[in-house]
């Protein structure tokens, strides 16, 4: 079975003869992918094994970076760049067209961030990224260390003079975010209950008042597992990783329905000529399926 319909309106997102395609195996855990349209090819990370990869159709899949800083989350700026989580050195960077980095945040308040995770940038330059410590706990998925930080936040890092600052500290752990297309809200998820059976497991809608949030309100809840990274359509639904798949949500928070993968899904995004294909990060493996929404 490849669908779990559970409204009428997820017929306007998925396609009925698709099959869901296993691109690449062999991660250790598989996240953050991000589509680069004019190169025609697909990176994420591999954080364990400590490497970005790279899928291009018809070719493959390659080392784009090793090490890499145990990246996590991935973005692309306004002028193409790749912005990065990277729990190793506990920063968010920018690859120059050079190849170089630039670090764009690794501390708050004198203090070093907990382990950076996942990022999304707003039209006006702003990048917005979540902070939760997964990659300090122990040596897997960084190095291990004593958290400086006061809580898992939420962070802007302002486009004109690179000021950090703090825009929500009531969190489990923030996971993955996503603006909505016209980019007034701004959706974060709450992963807490990957390591607290009694943690939560929602995603959270905040108003973007400048570089301010407002609001924050429940807008859904996983019910499999924990919401990871997400994406938004250009209709403005929500596509959410989970332990069974992707969950895809209308903008009135209702679950349309999901489409199920055979592994525990860390994070996706949309891809292809046309940005309707979606690109799956699901532990050890990317997969990809043709969808009827497009991303934005």
């Amino acid at each position: 079975m490849l669908y779990d319909v559970q409204d009428p309106r997820f017929a306007e997102v998925a396609l009925i003869n698709v099959a869901l395609e296993r691109l690449h195996t062999g991660c250790r855990w598989a996240e953050g992918p991000v589509w680069f349209g004019d190169a025609g090819a697909l990176l994420w990370s591999d954080i364990p094994n400590d490497r970005i990869l790279r899928w291009i159709p018809e070719v493959g899949t390659h080392v784009f970076r090793a090490p890499a800083g145990h990246t996590n989350g991935h973005t692309r700026d306004n002028t193409g760049r790749l912005v990065s989580c990277e729990h190793g050195a506990r920063r968010v960077t920018r690859t120059e067209p050079d190849g170089g980095l630039t670090v764009l945040a690794e501390s708050f308040e004198g203090r070093r961030l907990n382990s950076p995770n996942d990022v999304v940038v707003h039209r006006d330059g702003s990048v917005w990224f979540t902070d939760p410590n997964y990659g300090i706990r122990d040596d897997y998925e960084g190095h291990k260390a004593e958290q400086e930080q006061p809580c898992q936040g939420v962070y802007r890092i302002d486009p004109a003079s690179g000021a950090v600052t703090r825009v929500a500290e009531d969190f489990g752990q923030p996971n993955g975010l996503a603006f909505s297309p016209d980019q007034s809200l701004l959706y974060i998820a709450d992963s807490a209950g990957s390591h607290d059976p009694q943690g939560r497991r929602h995603i959270r809608r905040f108003r973007v008042e400048g570089d301010r949030l407002a609001g924050g309100e429940v807008f859904a809840t996983i019910d499999k597992g924990v919401p990871d990274g997400m994406r938004v359509d250009t209709e403005g639904r929500v596509w959410s990783s989970a332990a069974d798949g992707i969950h895809v949500f209308h903008p009135d928070g209702t679950r349309l329905g999901k489409i199920l993968v055979p592994e525990v899904v860390a994070n996706l995004c949309f891809g292809g000529p046309k940005r309707n294909r979606l690109f799956i990060a699901a532990t050890t493996s990317i997969y990809a399926i043709y969808v009827r929404a497009r991303g934005c």
